[in-house]
């Protein structure tokens, strides 16, 4: 990856800086803390979520440092002590962290990442953390729906010139080719990600030439072997074909070349498909793929293959890459447990009257539970750091909310899901590249039931709390009344 990097550290809300300071003042510098990012519901009420946006949270902790600017710029806001600057002069992150690898998929309630740090380390990197993953895991899950849509037809993203800044886009690229794309129009995307970049013409390369014709001959002429040519936009099937067939005769098949394409980018596209590709085959060119674009979605793309159209591939741009129909991920990050002097875990819990914003306390693991002879994914459960589920026995797991549903776990493995990625503030996981958290993504979502994969009233994929867990966040619960 080409590093693109800047320094972000002033990325952040103004409150982790006044909370900072305080925690100083009060002697709560050193204080263990742990904290955990969750969200709390799927986007466009899917069956599951993608999460992304490890990468970019491991490259921020590592450069995490004050400048003598920053530092100014603190002073100036006359509200921090000068004890608390000097101490940012040498601030770095020191403490864990334990995160859910990128690619995987994930549910509401279940701990993406858990940190454990000191007390100002810890609250300091909210910001930046909630923003890379929220962002990179909300596309990522879009990608993945889109591409599901799509049964095996490549899925471009085509969305830079909608996104909201250029960080979005990059960063949306990527992510996108987590969930599922084949390649992104965000050239600097391949630049810095290794994201396929791709793209041929617009509507102005067209009209800049006194005729369709020559718009398509001299295309063609120039790159023979990345010929596809945008037919609409004057008449698709009266000039836009013919004319297409008329510089692919005169310039490619010459060439012995039979690989080329059309894109159509508005109209009625399932018939209009039908039609080129009718026109295409009678002409002989049979290879010639048809491409696809125009304000698609996941609904759109089904739609267009449950009625026939002939298309090969789709381009994606505004709903993918702000993901319009669900575009806020919802990660939150909050304080589950302190450390006491003598090392023991002190749970802390959030309660509110919305039942929804209660959180589960203490420090924590995850295990997803597969099935030995499907493969499948049965449940999660979520325990405390110390616990172990052993699955050469049998398992009991129960619904969080309504303890009377219970099921027996038998032949099936256990497999932790999160993974250590800094101890002592040192990086100890070994980032893995991009073509590896994609084929991740994609292994991850064939190991769910169809059930939880479909886009409509998905079945809802159990995530249980141990005994223990449970036990005590309802202690905590009781004792808070």
């Amino acid at each position: 990856m080409k590093d693109i990097s800047r320094n972000l550290t002033m990325l952040c809300d103004f409150y982790e800086l006044t909370m900072s300071n305080g925690y100083f003042a009060c002697g709560f510098k050193d204080k263990i803390t742990y904290f955990d990012v969750f969200y709390r519901s799927n986007p466009d009420n899917g069956g599951y979520a993608v999460v992304a946006g490890l990468e970019q949270v491991v490259q921020y902790i590592n450069d995490l440092h004050f400048d003598e600017q920053d530092i100014q710029y603190l002073r100036d806001k006359n509200c921090f002590s000068e004890e608390f600057l000097d101490y940012l002069r040498s601030f770095k992150f020191t403490g864990d962290i334990w995160a859910v690898p990128e690619g995987t998929v994930v549910f509401p309630g279940e701990p993406l990442m858990t940190v454990r740090a000191k007390a100002i380390e810890a609250q300091f990197i909210e910001t930046y953390v909630l923003m890379m993953i929220n962002h990179q895991s909300l596309i990522a899950t879009k990608a993945a729906r889109l591409a599901r849509a799509a049964k095996g037809r490549p899925i471009s993203e085509f969305g830079s010139r909608r996104a909201q800044g250029s960080d979005a886009a990059i960063l949306g690229a990527r992510a996108a080719y987590i969930g599922g794309a084949s390649a992104t129009a965000c050239t600097i995307s391949d630049i810095a990600y290794g994201v396929p970049a791709t793209g041929t013409m617009a509507h102005s390369w067209v009209q800049m030439f006194d005729t369709e014709y020559e718009a398509f001959k001299t295309y063609c002429s120039i790159y023979p072997n990345n010929a596809t040519l945008l037919i609409d936009t004057y008449n698709v099937l009266e000039s836009g074909v013919p004319n297409a067939i008329r510089a692919f005769n005169e310039v490619l098949k010459p060439l012995g070349i039979t690989k080329c394409g059309v894109r159509l980018d508005s109209g009625d596209i399932t018939y209009l498909t039908k039609k080129v590709r009718e026109m295409l085959d009678a002409a002989g060119w049979t290879e010639c793929k048809i491409v696809v674009s125009n304000s698609l979605d996941e609904y759109i793309i089904r739609e267009l293959i449950r009625q026939g159209a002939c298309v090969d591939a789709f381009g994606v741009g505004e709903r993918l890459i702000t993901s319009l129909s669900a575009p806020v991920f919802g990660g939150v990050y909050k304080l589950v447990a302190v450390e006491n002097d003598d090392g023991s875990i002190q749970p802390k819990i959030k309660i509110s009257e919305n039942v929804g914003k209660i959180t589960t306390p203490h420090f924590k693991k995850i295990y997803r539970l597969r099935g030995k002879t499907t493969g499948k994914a049965e449940a999660d459960v979520i325990c405390l750091y110390d616990e172990v589920i052993d699955d050469s026995q049998p398992y009991e797991i129960f619904d969080p909310e309504h303890t009377w549903k219970r099921k027996v776990m038998q032949d099936f493995t256990a497999t932790e899901l999160m993974v250590p990625v800094f101890k002592n503030g040192e990086q100890v996981y070994i980032l893995p590249t991009l073509e590896e958290i994609k084929a991740r993504c994609e292994q991850e979502i064939q190991g769910m039931w169809e059930e939880v994969r479909r886009f409509t009233n998905p079945h809802k994929y159990y995530v249980d709390l141990s005994q223990k867990l449970w036990d005590i966040k309802h202690e905590m619960l009781r004792n808070r009344r």
